[in-house]
């Protein structure tokens, strides 16, 4: 016997039970709950829209920044949050 039920999510699904025959047929019914929260959960991210955005601005306003003294002697890791910092600045 098979009894197969397909999902996307792990824990979608609970409370499998097989029903008994389905008529004259080797098929037996296949009961099952599906399982949701009671809420859905809402993402923090923010999307950007760059069909309104001004790349010669932004352009601009990254090519004031002295990147050679703002990077001198830093890591990898300070110097990206450096420019991070400087993106995040920009984009606003």
């Amino acid at each position: 016997m098979l009894d197969l039920i397909l999902t996307n999510k792990e824990g979608l699904v609970g409370d499998v039970k097989l029903k008994g025959s389905l008529g004259c047929s080797d098929h037996e019914m296949v009961e099952f709950r599906i399982l949701r929260a009671a809420r859905r959960v809402r993402s923090k991210l923010t999307t950007l829209d760059f069909r309104r955005a001004d790349f010669g601005l932004f352009g601009d306003l990254l090519g004031r920044i002295p990147w050679d003294k703002a990077l001198e002697g830093r890591g990898a890791q300070d110097s990206w949050l450096i420019v991070k910092g400087h993106l995040l600045q920009a984009q606003e």
